[in-house]
């Protein structure tokens, strides 16, 4: 009987630990994968090549519709039907309004596991570039609700 408990003991242990782990590297790929609104508008402001993609829901695009200056629009959707319209040669950050960068988030985990490394996301997105003050345009191309899932 002691026996048995102590195995089990020895097993919760070794579980809790591998899933510490794995969270532990899943953190730390995310913060190697993030970017800092203050370091992505230092970036920009250095004309460093870097493409910044606007990858927020129709809905949220609706309810605010402004643009990082030189963001490219891109429908998250389109994203993770088409990833190769992600390019792999160069720098790309992307930024949604989503609690916790979800969107971002979810194209990056694509990016990545198509290999695409050279890819970030805007920790905070839109609205933690807006809170330090850096600049926003009016985003006024048309643009589709799509309600189909």
């Amino acid at each position: 009987m002691a026996l048995t408990l102590i195995i089990i003991c020895v097993a919760v242990l070794c579980v809790a630990v591998l899933l510490w782990t794995k969270r532990s590297k899943h953190r730390d790929d995310l913060e190697q994968h993030s970017i800092t609104p203050e370091a992505l508008h230092a970036l920009l402001e250095s004309n460093e090549e870097v493409l910044v993609y606007d990858v927020r829901q129709p809905l949220d695009l609706l309810a605010h519709a402004e643009i990082i200056p030189g963001a490219k629009r891109i429908f998250p959707k389109e994203i993770m039907e088409k990833p190769s319209i992600i390019p792999k040669d160069k720098d790309l950050v992307v930024y949604c309004t989503c609690p916790g960068d979800k969107t971002s988030r979810e194209v990056w985990h694509r990016a990545n596991a198509l290999n695409l490394q050279r890819i970030r996301f805007l920790k905070g997105g839109l609205e933690a570039w807006k809170a330090k003050g850096y600049p926003v345009e009016p985003y006024q191309e048309s643009f589709h609700l799509d309600t189909q899932n």
